[in-house]
């Protein structure tokens, strides 16, 4: 990582840290920051190993469901709870790592995306998630018996560092020797088999990680809200964090962070941009975006896709470069 990246992550740092004393709702902000950890996890396996997986709402709701009742119904504190949501998503990992990794792109795809529909009726028939209804009144109790994470702010804090201490694992996964050999194995894998690498268990091991930690996302978000519901493990939400990578840029650390950070602004803004409109215009019309979020969301990837094919973070690195190539 060169210095300008390390700049720009210490700025963004700086900014989470200030965000609630500039006026920044810290629930919003906390849900943001679930969304970018889940978004970075999923780019772990899909822009940097090359894996589109369609089943990635199965980690991040299953283990907020697993979160939420482990607080909840079994009085666990937090750090467990935390804990036994990334467990959970490991675990559902595996088993979906070891059914899928050995078929490659579309049937890849649709092996994970039939698992998580699975994992889907599951939780809509199971008792203990409440069905339509949802795994609601999630207490955030004490973290360690110390914290009251009651308080936004302290949780808003604590939120931070779990993301922040996730996130410099994953940096830190894609800049090891194991992170090299995804890289090898995206760009070329018959060449990483025929240099001996077992492709198959790197393959395994790094869907293992990114559904752990989109477990801990999951997990951390039914902490901060206080609810799981049926919408955390619907295919959509796999869809939205493919559309927050794909948005932000795949196979850049920062995509997935702008990317999630646009994609939850708009499905909590455009309704205020609805009526703002409509208020403006007079066109009536415009009142109904906030109840045609997937439509305008879908018409505003399209327009950025073709705008910008490498996603928008990673246009702004390319002109960069090339600026650098350039002075």
């Amino acid at each position: 990582m060169n210095n300008r990246s390390l700049l720009g992550y210490g700025l963004l740092l700086v900014a989470l840290i200030a965000a609630p004393f500039v006026g920044a709702y810290p629930v919003f902000v906390m849900k943001l920051m679930c969304f970018a950890l889940f978004a970075s996890a999923f780019n772990l396996l899909l822009g940097f190993t090359g894996l589109l997986s369609f089943g990635h709402a199965a980690f991040l709701g299953f283990s907020a469901y697993i979160a939420g009742y482990c607080l909840r119904d079994l009085g666990l504190t937090p750090e467990l709870g935390l804990i036994a949501g990334t467990l959970t998503g490991a675990l559902l990992g595996w088993v979906f790592g070891l059914l899928a990794i050995r078929r490659q792109g579309i049937y890849f795809a649709m092996i994970t995306l039939a698992l998580a529909q699975m994992v889907f009726f599951f939780c809509l028939q199971a008792k203990f998630t409440g069905g339509e209804d949802g795994l609601q009144g999630v207490p955030r109790g004490k973290l360690f018996g110390v914290l009251d994470l009651s308080s936004d702010m302290t949780m808003y804090y604590v939120t931070l560092v779990v993301v922040v201490a996730a996130f410099l694992l994953i940096v830190r996964t894609i800049h090891s020797p194991f992170g090299q050999v995804l890289k090898g194995i995206k760009e070329n894998e018959p060449r990483a088999l025929s240099l001996g690498y077992d492709v198959a268990r790197f393959k395994l091991l790094a869907f293992v990680i990114s559904a752990a930690l989109s477990g801990l996302a999951g997990s951390l978000k039914t902490l901060v809200l206080g609810f799981a519901t049926l919408t955390d493990v619907h295919w959509s939400s796999s869809g939205s964090v493919i559309l927050m990578t794909l948005l932000g840029g795949l196979g850049t650390l920062s995509g997935p962070i702008v990317g999630a950070a646009v994609v939850v602004a708009l499905e909590n803004k455009i309704g205020d941009m609805g009526t703002a409109l409509a208020h403006l215009t007079g066109v009536d019309w415009f009142n109904t975006l906030g109840e045609s979020v997937t439509m305008v969301t879908g018409l505003i990837f399209v327009v950025c896709v073709l705008a910008f094919r490498r996603g928008i973070m990673g246009e702004v690195i390319a002109l960069l470069g090339r600026r650098r190539k350039g002075g």
